[in-house]
C-alpha cells in the first residue's frame, strides 16, 4: 500500500474516532467545569475517565501529528529540514500524551 494512502486512511480512522471521544469530554467538561478543585480530580481519579481521557489525548496528539506533517510535506522543500521537523513532531506527538497519562494515572 502506498505511503499517502497509509496516511489518509489512518486520518479518517482516527478523525472518526475522536469525534465522539471529544463530545465525551466537552459534556464532562462542562458538568465540572463551575466545580470545586476535589470534584475535578474525582472525575479524574475515575478509572472508565482516564481509560477515556488517555484514548482521547493519544488520539488527539496521532491525528494532529499526521495533519501537521502533510503541511510539512506541501510546504518544506529542504529534504533534511521536512525530516527533522516530522521527527520532532512524532517526538512530540508520543513524549507529551505518555507524561499527560503518566500523571493521571497518578491520581
Amino acid at each position: 500500500m502506498i505511503e499517502a494512502t497509509k496516511k489518509w486512511i489512518f486520518l479518517k480512522i482516527s478523525g472518526a474516532l475522536l469525534i465522539p471521544l471529544m463530545v465525551w469530554f466537552i459534556i464532562n467538561i462542562i458538568s465540572i467545569y463551575d466545580q470545586n478543585f476535589l470534584n475535578v480530580v474525582d472525575f479524574f481519579k475515575n478509572s472508565f475517565s482516564k481509560f477515556l481521557f488517555s484514548i482521547f489525548i493519544t488520539n488527539a496528539y496521532f491525528f494532529s501529528a499526521l495533519s501537521i506533517s502533510e503541511v510539512f510535506e506541501d510546504y518544506i522543500d529542504n529534504y533534511k529540514m521536512k525530516n527533522v521537523a516530522n521527527k520532532l513532531l512524532y517526538i512530540s506527538a508520543v513524549v507529551i500524551p505518555l507524561i499527560t497519562i503518566i500523571l493521571i494515572s497518578r491520581l
